[in-house]
């Protein structure tokens, strides 16, 4: 008994590298935003605040947990419908393991966090999720069966009257991702409401999650390395020489003291500049992704989230010249 139960505790280390994941991104970051410099890195280290780089962590991959639970959810719905013993597998045991109400919570957190291209999918991953529990759970029940086909062919009809004309602009405006973001999930839900072949099932699902396991902390890696963590200021400075030129600095304000004032410049260079010499500072607005296309569904552009979308947001003002690297000039507003 003792040995049949050891490799289940032999595996217990794997959880504990859990938690440093996130440790081991935030230092990546300040590694990253250091440009590799092992000095500047430990400045940061001593001066940035933590709290900011978990917001930060938190607000740029909030996706990610809706997207992990709702692939291996249905991934362990496909499962339990096709195999004759689920949870002969680990896979098959942790998604049997997961409560109804995590996968609720992280379908809410999509339907507000993802852009609207994203929402069809996640109709289809909920679909999917909730046919194939329907036909694993009443197998032998015609009524259930022709239930779990007819809604999502309801549904997705249902999506393409409220998403035809999107698809429509999409097509003629050769935007080939938004158009198939929008149109093949509705049909797809149809086709994914199925078993697949019992042979298949342990497979197809185990090896599909360890590849989603490989790949994901690569990807999370890589969108976080381009989040920012400090923000983005320009300081407006007084010539050093008598009737000089006023100089306009642009970098990230890494720690303010009595006499000295530490900024992190484009370039990654470390400045120290005397508090006397600071005439002005301005916070820098973040730089605007452009829309990849014009697509919209009723005025709502498919770039957008529901919370973009609805919550209120900063009206569009014009950009502060010392923002470009220039001072402010008399023309701008300035003395």
């Amino acid at each position: 008994m003792t040995e049949g139960r050891a490799p289940a505790r032999d595996r217990q280390w794997l959880l504990s590298l859990l938690p440093a994941f996130p440790i081991i991104l935030l230092v990546l970051r300040l590694w990253y935003l250091s440009r590799q410099d092992l000095p500047t890195m430990l400045l940061l280290v001593q001066h940035v605040s933590p709290l900011g780089l978990v917001s930060a962590l938190l607000i740029s991959l909030i996706w990610v947990f809706p997207v992990v639970m709702l692939v291996t959810g249905a991934l362990g719905a496909l499962l339990r419908a096709s195999a004759a013993d689920p949870l002969r597998s680990r896979f098959g045991r942790a998604t049997a393991r997961t409560p109804d109400w995590v996968l609720g919570l992280a379908g809410l957190i999509a339907a507000v966090t993802w852009q609207l291209r994203f929402l069809p999918a996640l109709l289809m991953l909920s679909l999917m999720i909730a046919g194939l529990r329907v036909r694993a759970g009443h197998q032998g029940d015609r009524v259930w069966r022709t239930l779990a086909l007819a809604v999502p062919v309801a549904v997705a009809v249902l999506e393409y009257a409220w998403l035809g004309p999107a698809i429509a602009f999409a097509a003629r405006a050769g935007e080939l991702v938004t158009l198939l973001l929008l149109a093949l999930p509705p049909a797809a839900a149809v086709a994914l409401t199925g078993p697949i072949p019992a042979r298949a099932a342990h497979p197809f699902t185990s090896r599909t999650a360890a590849a989603g396991a490989v790949l994901a902390p690569f990807v999370v890696g890589a969108l976080f390395l381009r989040t920012p963590v400090l923000p983005t200021t320009a300081l407006e400075l007084d010539p050093e020489q008598p009737h000089g030129p006023v100089q306009v600095l642009r970098g990230f304000v890494i720690d303010v003291d009595d006499t000295m004032t530490t900024l992190l410049d484009d370039g990654g260079a470390v400045l120290f500049i005397p508090n006397t010499r600071v005439r002005s500072k301005v916070l820098c607005p973040g730089a605007a992704r452009p829309p990849a296309g014009e697509t919209e569904v009723h005025g709502w552009p498919v770039e957008e989230t529901v919370l973009q979308w609805v919550a209120p947001r900063r009206l569009p003002a014009t950009v502060d010249p010392r923002c470009r690297g220039r001072p402010l000039s008399s023309s701008d507003g300035g003395g």
